[in-house]
């Protein structure tokens, strides 16, 4: 006899329960785990993906922030981040991962069908708040690698306090037209770093000077352009990704001045565009894989509590975009 029968509620009533859940009364709860309890019924991950036909697997959502065009998840570095963290987890767990890409279009509906067939858990790597909250109430077994709801658990890095470094860093370089490139408004890691650099500013009592992108290196660079139209004297920039912060090298070039003789730079992530840029980026290094890890280690245990939180420190990496203080090596 299964647990369903036993317990006179339907096979989804058990799923839910079993994967912890919202959808189930109490009473029915408590009847579903004396079925369990009476039948010694183990419902262990791996009997799970085997019942259901289901290979174990993490699954990885990431969420469009700039035009609908798939090719950005292949383009920005920070998603093979990302899964360099996971791999060697899953690997030594024979857990498989899944990866998917949703938009806000298409969003609320991809959501429910992914949260449905979560076996081991989800890390959300970039989901706005509301589409956060809609997954955890369809599927408790989830992570997410940036803010969103209070109940939603996650992995967070110090953007706030990152941004607030490169202003300060850029300050006492000698820089006192400091201008940002924001990454999207609707996206919290962009949220916390623009408030970081508002913050500074206020306190080192600069006028903020800002423009708005989509973390890709075409919305860097026009961002970097209209500001130099509109700001001509800038001295510095803070862009909250690197691959921004590429482009955004690009649109000073291209308007003669250089950098950082004319306008130091510092980019946000320590990604291979850090690297590969010209001059190479001086930038805030975030530990993406270090966080990708944790996020994955904390689904493989099984129950990740309500709200759970852990945070990492961003910290300064120098190159040669920022330049030094006038008169230093």
């Amino acid at each position: 006899m299964d647990v369903a029968r036993v317990a006179g509620v339907s096979r989804a009533t058990v799923s839910r329960v079993i994967n912890k859940a919202p959808g189930a009364s109490d009473q029915l709860r408590a009847r579903v785990e004396a079925a369990v309890a009476e039948l010694g019924f183990l419902p262990d991950p791996t009997a799970r993906a085997l019942a259901s036909g289901r290979h174990r697997a993490v699954d990885v959502v990431a969420f469009a922030c700039g035009p609908p065009d798939i090719r950005w998840l292949g383009a920005d570095p920070y998603y093979s981040r990302v899964l360099s963290g996971m791999m060697s987890l899953l690997q030594a767990q024979d857990v498989q991962m899944r990866i998917h890409a949703v938009n806000g279009d298409s969003g609320p509906g991809e959501i429910d069908a992914i949260a449905e067939r979560v076996t081991v858990g989800a890390v959300l790597t970039s989901l706005p708040p509301e589409l956060a909250s809609r997954f955890y109430s369809r599927c408790r077994q989830v992570v997410s690698l940036v803010a969103t709801s209070p109940v939603v658990p996650a992995i967070e890095a110090d953007n706030a306090g990152g941004t607030r470094a490169a202003v300060e860093h850029l300050y006492a370089l000698g820089r006192r037209r400091i201008a940002a490139i924001h990454g999207p408004k609707d996206n919290t890691c962009a949220t916390a770093r623009r408030a970081g650099y508002r913050n500074a500013m206020a306190d080192l009592g600069l006028p903020p000077i800002e423009a708005h992108g989509y973390f890709m290196r075409e919305s860097g660079r026009a961002a970097a352009r209209e500001l130099l139209e509109r700001c001509p004297d800038l001295d510095a920039m803070v862009v909250a990704s690197d691959l921004m912060a590429a482009g955004a090298v690009q649109a000073i070039t291209a308007s003669g001045r250089s950098v950082p003789h004319d306008v130091a730079l510092v980019g946000f992530d320590d990604s291979i565009a850090a690297e590969c840029a010209n001059p190479p980026l001086t930038t805030m290094r975030v530990p993406v894989e270090e966080m990708a890890a944790a996020a994955t280690r904390l689904l493989l245990t099984g129950d990740v509590p309500p709200g759970h939180r852990q945070y990492f420190p961003v910290e300064l990496v120098q190159r040669e975009s920022a330049g030094h203080r006038s008169g230093s090596a």
